[in-house]
């Protein structure tokens, strides 16, 4: 199971509604083009037309299944006493004294520029369960940080 915001949803079911309507017979037109183009043993075109078919249809496939078991967060029912899926929280690297702010999303969601980290990332992680004014240390692949939770918001 898949916990997802109603944005991150909606927006995974569009790119699916673009990728089926759109890319899928954009695909198969190149596929169809490059077959006119003869030999097909011999056709790389033909062959990478194909290979991008397949890799469409797969990533069309794993949004499917996410969706499927997609469940969709009722933000009404979100405390900001600890983090937890969806909180917005502010932080102070104790090392370097930078404010940072992240939204907690699922996998599906992240979008670092957009300050959304994944619920699976080692921060995230790091920060499950904590309260404003927790200072915790965490382990990420350039070893350890020290963060203090500033505020936590919905």
């Amino acid at each position: 199971m898949t916990y997802m915001s109603q944005e991150g949803y909606d927006k995974l079911v569009a790119e699916l509604r673009r990728l089926e309507s759109i890319e899928r017979p954009k695909a198969s037109a190149a596929i169809a083009e490059a077959r006119d183009k003869g030999d097909l043993s011999e056709n790389s075109e033909y062959d990478a037309a194909k290979e991008a078919q397949a890799h469409l249809e797969d990533k069309i496939n794993r949004m499917k299944m996410t969706l499927a078991e997609a469940k969709i967060v009722d933000i009404s029912r979100l405390s900001a006493d600890s983090v937890q899926i969806l909180s917005k929280v502010e932080l102070t690297n104790m090392g370097t004294n930078t404010k940072m702010r992240y939204t907690i999303v699922s996998e599906n969601e992240a979008d670092l520029r957009a300050g959304k980290i994944s619920i699976k990332t080692p921060i995230a992680q790091g920060l499950l369960n904590k309260k404003v004014g927790d200072v915790v240390d965490i382990t990420i692949p350039r070893g350890t940080i020290r963060l203090r939770i500033d505020n936590i918001s919905i």
